[in-house]
């Protein structure tokens, strides 16, 4: 691979990741030796496309990259809004709803009345999101072995056998879920929704309440969380 094509890769793992990936996060996703990494990040912080962000914990998009014509994600139709707030009516917690355009989970409508975790944190750490192991589960070049699993919580799943073994699952049944693995007082249960004519992932549609609830429910919920991803999918393909 040519310098221009790995300072490519570079630039599209930092648009994937999101603000604040660091060098080590994009040596591990892309499977660069470290000095190599370093190397390419140089340059492109040098050429303006990427910026260490003030804490240097990271690095951003900088001022050309702006300049390019990346992905745009378009807002839900107003009949696939309202199918998300009927259901919000019909339970008593958090739905939010997630577009995968570019292969980054991005949110297209949260709850206002039970804000979501950061965008940028739940594209930074899909593994401990149910959203974000649904994309996992569905990108093989992103799951557990090339990702950095940090550990955010207690229960934050960060052995690569056991979330490997996990999105295997969700690969099967298009259902995610976590128990306070991002936060300790939420957890959430997700479905896939997939273009039915190209089987792509195209959305994510989640419920978040108390772990216990999660648990205790999820059964129960999970398939009035399949009715509302059926009604949204012609409506988001």
């Amino acid at each position: 691979m040519s310098t221009q094509g790995n300072a490519l890769h570079v630039l599209e793992q930092v648009v994937a990741a999101g603000p604040g990936v660091t060098a080590k996060e994009i040596s591990t996703a892309l499977r660069l030796p470290p000095a190599t990494t370093y190397r390419l990040l140089n340059l492109l912080v040098a050429e303006e496309y990427l910026v260490r962000l003030p804490d240097l914990r990271g690095f951003a998009l900088g001022r050309r990259a702006a300049r390019l014509s990346l992905s745009q994600v378009p807002e839900p139709c107003a009949a696939a809004r309202a199918v998300v707030t009927a259901l919000r009516h019909r339970v008593r917690w958090g739905v939010h709803l997630a577009a995968y355009t570019g292969g980054r989970l991005t949110l297209t409508d949260p709850d206002p009345d039970h804000p979501p975790t950061d965008g940028t944190l739940l594209a930074r750490h899909p593994h401990a999101s149910s959203l974000g192991k649904l994309l996992l589960a569905d990108q093989s070049t992103r799951r557990a072995g090339a990702h950095d699993l940090r550990h955010l919580t207690e229960h934050t799943i960060t052995d690569t056998a056991r979330l490997s073994h996990e999105l295997a699952a969700v690969s099967d049944t298009g259902v995610a879920s976590q128990l306070g693995e991002l936060r300790l007082d939420r957890g959430c249960l997700a479905v896939a929704i997939r273009n039915p004519a190209t089987s792509v992932l195209v959305a994510g549609l989640a419920l978040c309440a108390p772990p216990d609830r999660i648990q205790k429910l999820g059964t129960e919920l999970l398939p009035v969380l399949r009715d509302h991803a059926d009604q949204l999918t012609p409506l988001l393909s």
